[in-house]
């Protein structure tokens, strides 16, 4: 009977010894699930860096809103580095799930494209103003055109803001709401349109060119920041500190000022 207890304690200190060992050995594995652009493209930037630090990095490409979120919270991944807060508090509330961002990394700036105008001080009384007629972009849009003076919104109308919510609108311009991707395809037919980074880029657009684009320290880029996420408890592991902080370096926002031509914007 001693033996057999001996046995059955051995066996279950070796069980514990290859499990602690294999729990080490993840915790130097950091998985993160991340869209193919310019996401992935970021993280690439950190795999060396973390693996002096002894990590290795595996960067899951999931070109979907869902899974990404969904394998953070059950753990398939650590991380997940895709979306912006709004989208995620959203989510939270949808799906039950425990989520927390950690960090802002970059955002994709809004520009204000010349149509049959070449300069916003040029702009002709009545001149029409494009603009994406979603809520959130359509904000985002009005809101640069504040900026920019072009308009005045009511105030605290924030990133809810229609155009039924312009105060002051001293050169009387139309402002024409459309579907977002279609903005970008009427210059021709408007005198200034304010378009998505997205549907920018898809249309040959380059930020660099823009008339005006949102600034770092807007309200629309600090909301719309795409941010690092983790399940929350996990915020202060020492992988998901290394791997936030490698995100954070001065060799990322290198990368990304150089890359994307101001179409991705580093925002730390």
């Amino acid at each position: 009977m001693k033996k057999v207890l001996t046995l059955i304690g051995t066996a279950l200190l070796a069980a514990a010894v290859l499990a602690s060992c294999g729990g080490k050995k993840d915790d130097k594995v950091i998985k993160v699930a991340a869209s193919s652009s310019p996401h992935a493209e970021i993280l690439e930037q950190c795999v060396e860096p973390l693996k002096e630090q002894g990590y290795t990095l595996e960067i899951k490409i999931m070109d979907d809103y869902v899974i990404p979120n969904k394998s953070t919270e059950s753990g398939d991944v650590d991380a997940n580095y895709f979306q912006h807060q709004p989208y995620l508090d959203s989510f939270n509330k949808d799906n039950g799930t425990h989520l927390v961002s950690i960090a802002k990394i970059h955002y994709e700036p809004f520009g204000i494209y010349a149509g049959k105008t070449t300069s916003l001080d040029a702009l002709p009384e009545g001149a029409k103003i494009a603009v994406p007629n979603d809520v959130t972009n359509e904000a985002r849009a009005l809101l640069l055109l504040q900026d920019k003076g072009i308009l005045t919104l009511k105030e605290g109308a924030g990133l809810t803001a229609t155009k039924e919510d312009i105060v002051e609108n001293p050169g009387n311009y139309e402002i024409v709401e459309m579907e977002a991707a279609l903005v970008p395809t009427v210059l021709g037919d408007v005198d200034i349109a304010v378009v998505n980074g997205n549907y920018a880029l898809a249309n040959n657009l380059k930020v660099s060119e823009a008339l005006a684009t949102e600034d770092a320290e807007s309200e629309a880029a600090q909301t719309f920041a795409n941010v690092l996420v983790v399940k929350e408890g996990n915020e202060n592991l020492d992988k998901i500190v290394a791997l936030k902080n490698a995100l954070l370096s001065d060799n990322v926002k290198e990368f990304i000022d150089k890359t994307y031509d101001k179409a991705v914007v580093a925002i730390f």
